[in-house]
């Protein structure tokens, strides 16, 4: 197979940890990244993959954000798409009663009301830090500014979660596109956004998706793990991820991504 790029998740993927890259996925990326562009795709904010992409020399290469609402090139915006801050104050109105909280994600500005064991564990993970605001009022700015959310994170207890995918389910869908990423939380971007169209829409002359090799774990991944040349999932990937991809490497913590490029590139 020609890859001309390698596209990787990182949370849960390329990362061995829950915030760095080993030295193994460092060397190994060093020795491919001048033969093959190496671009990572997230759901992360800028800031939290730029560390990550100067840990391994590959700076100068595009970044796809926020499951791919936002794409970065050197600091440059190379494409943005924002969930309408009316529909995101809609989306606050029906959490509020659930006693949901939110994340709110505008370029690299991260929002939250209050800290919570779960808003440090993101500050641990991705190595940013929130600007403390309440909700209704970041929403009620951003309107003022017709701007909104690249990304809402949705924080609450498994049964609030369970409630409230009905309502996103039922309500909101022809807007949004969201994923639980786990039993407490749930990830949501607009509904043109995903990884898979950041991916094609950067693209160059010579190249298509039959040249991209993918890694992924997750819900988010799975289109782009499908339509991509090559699709790999690691280990601990979700099973419905692992049954779409064409082959499972070893987990992220056993640095399964560096593996596979060690073995095969």
């Amino acid at each position: 197979m020609d890859f001309k790029i390698l596209c990787s998740d990182l949370d849960g993927t390329l990362l061995s940890t829950k915030n760095d890259v080993s030295e193994f996925t460092i060397s190994e990326i060093n020795r491919i990244k001048q033969k093959l562009r190496v671009i990572l795709v997230s759901a992360r904010m800028p800031k939290s993959m730029t560390y990550l992409q100067n840990r391994m020399g590959i700076q100068g290469n595009p970044i796809v954000c926020y499951n791919g609402a936002l794409i970065m090139q050197n600091n440059n915006e190379l494409s943005s798409t924002v969930i309408l801050a009316r529909v995101a104050n809609e989306i606050y109105q029906a959490c509020k009663l659930k006693n949901i909280k939110l994340g709110l994600y505008h370029k690299n500005e991260w929002f939250v009301g209050e800290t919570s064991m779960r808003v440090e564990k993101e500050v641990f993970n991705t190595k940013a830090n929130p600007i403390f605001e309440s909700t209704h009022t970041t929403l009620k700015r951003w309107e003022g500014e017709n701007i909104g959310p690249h990304k809402i994170m949705l924080m609450g207890g498994k049964k609030s979660m369970d409630d409230i995918t009905g309502v996103l389910q039922n309500e909101f869908v022809p807007a949004l596109n969201y994923y639980r990423s786990n039993d407490r939380l749930i990830e949501i971007a607009p509904k043109s956004a995903s990884k898979l169209s950041a991916v094609k829409s950067i693209l160059g002359p010579e190249e298509s998706l039959e040249n991209v090799l993918a890694f992924g774990d997750n819900y988010n991944d799975m289109e782009l793990l499908q339509q991509a040349g090559y699709g790999v999932a690691v280990e601990n990937a979700r099973i419905e991820v692992k049954k779409i991809a064409k082959m499972v490497t070893l987990s992220n913590k056993e640095n399964g991504v560096a593996k596979f490029i060690k073995d095969h590139l």
